[in-house]
């Protein structure tokens, strides 16, 4: 995956895409095989490929509707692209679907950022089901949830309130980590005796699953949960968002340095002439210092 490059949408997909510090695979497929779903996925990367930023948001209706938002929504990933907090972008997108209430538009997501350098990861869940989190280095799976310490706050779906911040934590990925993000169709499936899986039917799911060649993990998963009941995974949109850690993200090579600059300037001319917009980098010593120094990657690192 390019520099500045945004890539999704609400399309059926099964692809992967490779960035610095992450490797990332999606899976969306809408009901009846139509040609945009409710749900919505995007990767982007910045200007020098440190930050990453994915997202899986389960919008409350399909058709061009969705397909209109999805656009919408890639804008704003555009414009936020360069920046390493993703406060402002999650408050602009409970703004946007705000702007759509009397169209019944809501939306539940999961927004993260992860910055290469450090391997940090910071999630905002917006009334979503948790992401899974795998850690290779105790080959366990378990609910990626803000610890007891940390002020996790209420969050509640999009377009519900008009809020000014959206509660966010923390983590470090070790290299090899997996984080799986989905969409509800996998807790609404339902285990060989009828009951619906919920989170811990489908925890228990993939801990059976293969995790040595993650290209096929998903695969893997949703065979397992179709398998256990007559029409799992066939009444709704099914989208996942898996990415692991690849350690290749800790240093910006100096060519990325050099050319960032520029990559930032003419997203600002193509701003000026009304083809997209003008992705600015977050004004902090992190992000522009740190583009040059390495040390500087840390001011501000929570983990």
């Amino acid at each position: 995956m390019q520099c500045m490059e945004v890539w999704g949408g609400n399309a059926q997909v099964d692809s992967g895409v490779v960035m610095a510090g992450l490797d990332a695979w999606v899976y969306s497929h809408p009901y009846m095989d139509a040609v945009g779903g409710g749900d919505v996925y995007y990767v982007s990367s910045c200007a020098t490929g440190r930050i990453n930023r994915l997202l899986v948001a389960d919008v409350s209706g399909h058709g061009e509707d969705v397909s209109s938002l999805a656009i919408d929504l890639r804008t704003l990933m555009r414009k936020y692209v360069n920046f390493i907090d993703q406060t402002r972008f999650v408050v602009q997108m409970n703004q946007k679907f705000i702007s759509l209430a009397n169209e019944g538009l809501f939306a539940t997501a999961v927004v993260t950022t992860f910055f290469g350098p450090t391997r940090e990861l910071t999630l905002c869940n917006a009334g979503h089901p948790p992401p899974l989190v795998y850690r290779a280095r105790s080959r366990t799976w378990s609910y990626l949830e803000p610890s007891d310490a940390e002020d996790s706050g209420t969050n509640i779906p999009l377009g519900i309130l008009d809020l000014d911040d959206y509660a966010q934590f923390a983590i470090r990925l070790e290299v090899d980590d997996l984080v799986l993000c989905y969409t509800d169709s996998l807790i609404e499936s339902r285990d060989p005796a009828g009951d619906m899986l919920g989170a811990g039917g489908l925890l228990q799911t993939i801990q059976k699953v293969d995790v040595g060649n993650p290209a096929r993990l998903v695969t893997a998963l949703l065979d397992s949960i179709t398998r256990q009941y007559p029409g799992n995974l066939a009444n709704d949109d099914v989208t996942t968002l898996l990415f692991r850690a690849n350690g290749l993200g800790a240093t910006v090579p100096m060519k990325e340095r050099f050319l960032a600059p520029f990559r930032i300037l003419k997203t600002g001319l193509r701003s000026l002439a009304g083809k997209e917009p003008f992705g600015r980098p977050e004004l902090s010593l992190r992000n522009l210092g740190g583009s040059m120094i390495g040390a500087l990657n840390r001011v501000g690192s929570k983990r």
